[in-house]
């Protein structure tokens, strides 16, 4: 059997180890094949591990392959994020995904993505908590509560959600899975098993992390200071500060939001705290918008304070990605095309999911019915694909 986990490993610590053993004493002969995102996270940070270090880590603890998240999938919300990892998986033909959980409850996990993809009336409620002064998450959870009488909220049921959609949408047989995490996210105490944010820290406060992780985190996990990191951060946007919307997600005036602010700014939480209170000054002014601008002004303001930081990791390693490497990225990825079953035929469909074959038309009725990138291509960002 192959069994299929998607983690980040930022770092790899104890509660990983638990995660892996108890895959193989549930299923002791399986094959564990590991997917995971190389120096940029989700959340747009810098990961403390890179990923030769989590490679090595992985193989040294039960792991039998290592699979690299693309960047263009492991750096996007938590949809598209699941989205190319499951498309991995299948392309391996995994059995099945096993993933922790605070709910461990995987029935309730499949309702809650099942209303999701097929309640047409769930976008609407979500809409209307959005437009109540809710956050985004929030106004998830708030509406699946209002369908399906559940409250789902914590960040590894979210996730896990998402990785069910991912496996209704592409049409998987991957059978999801949960394991009970031992231990809240937002914990921020050490202990045997600590949250990864609790990790880093007390990685950032020089504290001992010896009784959260295993010996051979500590021999390659890196300290980054998010003080320097700003610096160079402030530096690249003010150098650009006339040119600033040739980066993704800097339109529609988000490009303005940061000049206003990055001049007085002296550290990144600062930045990112002004540009959230924004959303205070909107409310109160709310009135004057539209309901469909209100939702795009709350999508943007999340979409800006992933921008900071990600920018500040691109100027790192030098390599900031603009518009023009996008499209010579999409060039590449564009050449792929599947065949696809539409209205009794068999067509080609390109990476976007449009029909190749003359005499047929059809247009995904949603963006998850697109394909991904796959796990044969690399998007760098010099605009090359490559082999994994």
């Amino acid at each position: 059997m192959r069994i299929g986990i998607i983690c980040e490993y930022n770092p790899f610590h104890n509660g990983h180890i638990y995660h892996i053993n108890k895959i193989k004493e549930l299923y002791p002969d399986s094959t564990i094949i590991l997917v995971v995102d190389s120096l940029f996270t989700e959340r747009g940070d810098i990961s403390v591990l890179d990923r030769i270090s989590k490679t090595e880590i992985a193989l040294q603890n039960n792991i039998d392959l290592v699979v690299e998240l693309p960047f263009a999938f492991a750096t996007q919300s938590a949809d598209i994020f699941a989205y190319g990892a499951i498309s991995i998986l299948n392309k391996l033909e995994v059995d099945m995904l096993i993933f922790g959980s605070e709910s461990n409850n995987i029935d309730s996990l499949k309702e809650a993505a099942l209303t999701q993809i097929e309640d047409n009336n769930y976008n609407n409620i979500v809409k209307d908590f959005l437009n109540e002064g809710s956050n985004y998450p929030t106004a998830l959870a708030k509406a699946l509560n209002a369908i399906t009488g559940s409250y789902i909220n914590r960040p590894n049921d979210l996730l896990g959600i998402s990785y069910i959609k991912a496996i209704i949408v592409t049409n998987s047989k991957i059978k999801p899975l949960t394991i009970e995490r031992t231990n809240d996210y937002h914990d921020l105490t050490l202990s045997n098993i600590s949250s990864a944010s609790a990790i880093r820290k007390a990685l950032n406060s020089k504290n001992d992390i010896s009784t959260s992780v295993p010996e051979i985190t500590k021999k390659y996990v890196s300290f980054i200071d998010e003080n320097i990191l700003f610096n160079y951060l402030k530096y690249k946007i003010i150098s650009n500060i006339s040119d600033l919307n040739k980066y993704q997600t800097t339109d529609e005036g988000i490009e303005n939001r940061i000049k206003k602010f990055i001049y007085n700014a002296k550290s990144l939480d600062e930045l990112i705290l002004n540009i959230k209170s924004l959303k205070k000054k909107l409310k109160k002014e709310a009135f004057q918008f539209s309901t469909s601008t209100k939702i795009e002004v709350e999508k943007k303001i999340i979409m800006c304070i992933l921008l900071v930081l990600i920018l500040g990791a691109f100027y790192i390693l030098s390599i900031f990605i603009d518009k023009e490497e996008i499209e010579a990225a999409n060039e590449i990825v564009n050449e792929i095309e599947v065949e696809k079953v539409v209205e009794n035929k068999t067509v080609k469909v390109d990476i976007k999911g449009a029909v190749k074959n003359p005499g047929v038309e059809t247009t995904p009725s949603t963006p998850s019915e697109s394909l991904g990138l796959g796990p044969g291509v690399r998007i760098s960002s010099s605009g090359l694909g490559s082999s994994l």
